[in-house]
């Protein structure tokens, strides 16, 4: 084993002596082959640590050629699924890591990189690591990443952000994603770059399509839309999702779509977009397949009074049944909130009828004893404190969370800047 070692570093020399003449004529093609060629020794023989001590060293020699050093860093990188274990993986990643950072010209290596140890963090059970890891990497300004690329990290790290539940920074990070980019024609032919555009590196074998990300990215925002129980935008994600050809194609992935579209629609407080969206799926013929919520959509659109008991009565079993469903169950408060909906539909029906009517009558009408109606029609009369004492809470909220953004805007504009004067 020694006289394997010492063989390899006398192979190492020679090669190293070589890579010098090279760098200092200037001969791209002959240092970039002397670097590889090093590399790949070292891959070889096993030797993990001497391979890592070679990027380190190579990277940091006087005069590097950048296309050695890219060359350098593509080369190790497909080793990184072929170390025996763990520890030599994460090491190397690491390596490779420091070795690139900074450098615009292995920027779209490095964030794979970071994505990579991310990834091993995350199955470590580290999330929080696995956030903060991904979060150093703002792929939007990078020129020459693929789309779908910056689209697919973009979206790895609002996920990672809503599962250590940082629903502030995953709505931040979301905004970088402007839907009209998933409505773009994936069939025309790529564009030859002009003389002086950067041209544009094909994405990693791992990345999913475009329309596979807009379903990604409407998942990842309903998750966020569920946190805060917005009933009317957890419908118009589904209702994206419901627009995809490969879902609209296939039954079984549909109408478990559509089911959601129209109880979510019930769910949402009366507002033109709700009334709008209400129309538009009671047009779909689709609707057809699901009788059932075509009877709930209309009943909702039709000015009579619902019977709350009677409707419960007939839709339990099919709300109860949503956990079952893709997407899961519609939330906890959500059969509460259906109930409230459902009174808030009735008051408008009445309110088209009667002028006047007494609270006896009105408390029939809305399925309503006179003990439960003051407590789900109306708040119990304030303070004037108690007001003012709210709203300076809402205010100190709403300072928190601009306070929050503000702290993201101005570290992303020093990475920016960090990057420009490299």
């Amino acid at each position: 084993m020694e006289n394997g070692g010492g063989n390899l570093e006398a192979k190492i020399e020679l090669l190293l002596n070589v890579e010098k003449q090279m760098r200092q004529v200037g001969d791209v093609a002959g240092t970039r082959k002397a670097v590889t060629d090093i590399l790949q020794l070292c891959f070889e023989d096993g030797a993990w640590k001497i391979l890592n001590d070679q990027i380190v060293l190579i990277s940091k020699r006087r005069g590097q050629l950048k296309q050695a050093v890219q060359a350098m860093v593509q080369q190790a990188m497909q080793y990184i699924d072929q170390t025996p274990d763990l520890d030599t993986k994460i090491e190397l990643i690491k390596t490779l890591n420091s070795v690139s950072a900074g450098k615009i010209y292995v920027e779209i290596e490095r964030a794979r990189l970071i994505r990579k140890l991310a990834k091993i963090r995350e199955e470590q059970g580290l999330i929080a690591e696995a956030a903060d890891l991904m979060q150093e990497i703002a792929v939007e300004t990078f020129g020459a990443m693929a789309k779908t690329e910056k689209i697919a990290f973009i979206l790895e790290q609002v996920r990672l952000c809503l599962d250590r539940q940082d629903y502030v920074r995953a709505q931040i990070l979301s905004r970088k994603i402007s839907p009209r980019v998933f409505e773009a024609d994936t069939s025309k032919e790529k564009k030859k770059p002009k003389e002086g555009e950067n041209i544009v590196e094909e994405p990693a074998a791992d990345i999913p399509s475009l329309l596979e990300l807009k379903q990604i990215y409407y998942q990842l925002m309903i998750r966020y839309y569920t946190h805060s129980n917005d009933y009317l935008e957890i419908c118009r994600c589904y209702k994206s999702i419901y627009e995809i050809p490969s879902v609209k194609e296939d039954p079984a992935q549909w109408i478990p779509v559509l089911r959601k579209i129209c109880w979510y629609l019930a769910l949402s407080p009366h507002d033109p977009m709700q009334s709008s969206l209400l129309n538009s799926t009671l047009e779909d013929k689709n609707l057809s397949e699901i009788p059932h919520f075509r009877l709930l959509l209309k009943q909702l659109v039709t000015m009579e009074v619902i019977q709350w008991t009677a409707l419960w009565g007939t839709f339990k079993d099919e709300f109860e049944n949503e956990k079952n469903m893709v997407g899961g169950s519609l939330g906890e408060k959500a059969a509460e909130d259906l109930k409230l909906r459902i009174i808030e539909h009735n008051i408008l029906v009445v309110s088209k009828y009667y002028s006047r009517i007494t609270l006896k009558r009105l408390a029939d009408l809305l399925c309503l004893t006179i003990q439960t109606y003051g407590r789900d029609l109306f708040q119990s009369a304030k303070d004037s404190n108690d007001i003012l004492n709210s709203w300076a809470m809402n205010l100190e909220k709403l300072l928190d969370l601009v306070e929050k953004s503000c702290h993201q805007i101005h570290k992303e504009t020093m990475v920016h800047k960090a990057a420009l004067k490299v």
